[in-house]
């Protein structure tokens, strides 16, 4: 494990062999264990705001999905799921942890952590599920319709590439880059090179696996882990991510818990978000 500094903060980097992949992750702060599961083309670092906020109380575990950034996939036969993505998590927590801990999933991180809520339970003590993009929680209707809006996205980046697919998939997910709040402070990440390679990965292979992702809802609603729906203060009542969050309240038999910001709180609200995260997990 290499250590380095960054300020006054010490970040731990690694490696982790997973299967058909090697997975980075970096692990910052102390307390309890806080697992960090990023929505879209996010990486270890794409949440650094709200990850400098939450090391004060935690440690934070954040890393590269597969296929993203510094993890490498070396077995390219095997297309990535949901499913593939929790056992990795399962593999990291194994690696960094003895015990349960907190997991924050935003948006396809959510849908990971409810898969390890079935399969691992044991490594979890709460979830927070903020906005899962996962069309399986809805009806039959709203799911084949919201399942076409991500089969689109991917339809118009195999035409024209990852920019012409972000208009169409910030609609999808009921972001509006040019008028979403920001707090003061916060300043609009750049598209590197690598962050473009990250986007055209995640809506070429993970909205497949977000659109045929599955999981028995009758064994998620018994599930022993704590399970808190989330959703964006500001996030359009009509998008299926929101409409996720309250089918799983709505599963869970709990109250939805509101976050600041819209679908990407946690980017443009990392001060008030990291207060949420604080007020839930003191919950638990």
């Amino acid at each position: 494990m290499m250590h380095y500094g960054e300020g006054m903060n010490t970040i731990e980097t690694a490696t982790l062999p997973v299967h058909g992949a090697e997975l980075y992750f970096e692990i910052r702060g102390a307390g309890p264990t806080l697992l960090i599961s990023q929505s879209g083309e996010g990486d270890a670092r794409r949440s650094e705001d709200l990850v400098r906020h939450l090391e004060r109380d935690f440690t934070v575990v954040t890393y590269d999905r597969r296929g993203l950034s510094r993890s490498r996939i070396h077995d390219e036969s095997l297309p990535p799921s949901i499913a593939t993505h929790a056992e990795d998590v399962h593999r990291l927590l194994t690696a960094v942890s003895d015990g349960p801990v907190a997991m924050l999933g935003c948006s396809m991180g959510a849908s990971i952590g409810m898969h390890l809520a079935l399969t691992h339970p044991e490594q979890l003590r709460t979830l927070i599920a903020h906005e899962p993009v996962s069309p399986w929680l809805l009806g039959a209707t709203e799911r084949a319709e919201h399942a076409t809006e991500l089969a689109h996205c991917q339809e118009v980046f195999r035409a024209d590439g990852w920019r012409a697919a972000l208009a169409p998939m910030a609609r999808t997910l009921g972001i509006d880059p040019a008028g979403q709040e920001i707090e003061p402070g916060v300043r609009r990440a750049s598209i590197t090179e690598e962050r473009a390679a990250n986007f055209g990965y995640f809506i070429a292979q993970d909205f497949t696996a977000a659109r045929e992702d599955s999981l028995d809802v009758e064994l998620l609603r018994r599930s022993a882990v704590r399970i808190v729906p989330a959703s964006g203060r500001t996030t359009p009542v009509h998008v299926f991510d929101r409409k996720c969050a309250y089918e799983l309240a709505a599963l869970r038999g709990v109250e939805v818990e509101v976050f600041p910001g819209g679908h990407n709180g946690n980017l443009t609200h990392p001060v008030a978000y990291a207060e949420r995260v604080r007020a839930v997990l003191a919950e638990s």
